[in-house]
């Protein structure tokens, strides 16, 4: 099969031959229709990020496509049917094995550009609001980099849960884009401490939960922005991951429960929980419209190191796709 690859001495991405996908007896075949991007692909292809130990080399942790083969022991699924899911690797590719159990139906009214962009970014969404970060209604959540994938998936997701949403993102355009899609404040970082805003906006009370991708350039603003009894979820350190002169102080005065996430290296039986408890929230609303991916661009993949290059720019609002041949 074709699969994106990347060359070991440049780190240049080109199509090539890949080795087939084998289908399990508890598996799913399915010829991807569609992918998207990560910021996990880029740390990956710099040798930064390597996959989970027996998993597909391949880039791309989300596919949309259609079944081709089904293994002797699943049921409930035919070939033929429109699929998507989370991988743990290999959705660059024209093929991708899954468990069966982690596998999505695509709404009819859904296209596979739209189903691609939705594992990754709402199960990483929904795992960190709910599952970890026990989001209530009406409670004050603090999500950084508002208009990534992950982003614009948790706004949608914490407005349905009825919480009061902040988001931080970098300049007016998506700042905007965060506030159409539902926010109610939105504050711009590159203007300096934002902990200031975030204690007038809740009454100097502070958030109860904070979606934290960036790490430590934010650090004492979030320390400074949390409630008593706050939760904070680090799950990115795009501001880098060494912090100097911590007070630690302030997680005793302040009860913090601070927690380090991450999804790929999960288990595939926490991932099949997660996919599940995340269809019973969210398919319906997705088949509807309450909650929709929000996609920047979309790229034929023989244009993936255009797309990769857009995203490490930081040029996109939501999520970029790649459309396989």
């Amino acid at each position: 099969m074709k699969a994106v690859l990347i060359d070991e001495i440049t780190k240049d991405l080109y199509i090539g031959q890949a080795t087939d996908s084998v289908c399990g007896e508890n598996e799913l075949l399915v010829r991807v229709k569609a992918t998207s991007l990560n910021r996990a692909d880029l740390l990956q292809r710099e040798g930064k990020y390597p996959p989970p130990k027996g998993e597909s080399t391949i880039l791309g942790l989300e596919m949309a496509g259609i079944v081709e083969q089904v293994g002797e022991q699943v049921t409930g699924w035919e070939i033929g049917e429109r699929v998507f899911a989370l991988l743990p690797g290999g959705g660059y590719a024209e093929k991708v094995v899954i468990p069966s159990k982690m596998a999505m139906r695509i709404p009819n009214n859904i296209s596979y550009t739209d189903a691609a962009a939705i594992p990754e970014a709402f199960l990483t969404a929904y795992l960190n609001l709910v599952t970890l970060g026990d989001l209530k209604e009406k409670e004050y959540v603090l999500i950084h980099a508002g208009a990534s994938g992950v982003g614009t998936a948790a706004i949608q997701l914490a407005k349905e849960i009825g919480a009061a949403v902040i988001v931080t993102a970098g300049s007016k355009e998506k700042l905007d884009y965060c506030l159409s899609l539902g926010a109610d404040f939105a504050i711009n970082y590159k203007d300096g401490d934002f902990s200031d805003k975030v204690m007038e906006i809740t009454n100097n009370q502070g958030v109860d939960l904070i979606l934290d991708f960036i790490g430590a350039s934010f650090w004492q603003y979030n320390v400074n922005s949390i409630s008593i009894d706050g939760r904070w979820v680090l799950i990115g350190t795009l501001g880098g991951n060494k912090v100097s002169d911590v007070n630690i102080g302030a997680f005793l005065a302040k009860r913090i429960k601070y927690m380090g996430s991450t999804l790929r290296t999960r288990t595939p039986e926490f991932k099949i929980e997660l996919t599940e408890a995340f269809s019973q929230f969210a398919l319906d609303k997705i088949k509807v419209g309450t909650i929709r991916p929000v996609i920047d661009k979309v790229y034929n993949w023989t244009d993936v190191e255009e797309a990769h290059n857009r995203m490490k720019e930081n040029r996109n609002i939501g999520k970029l796709v790649l459309e396989i041949d």
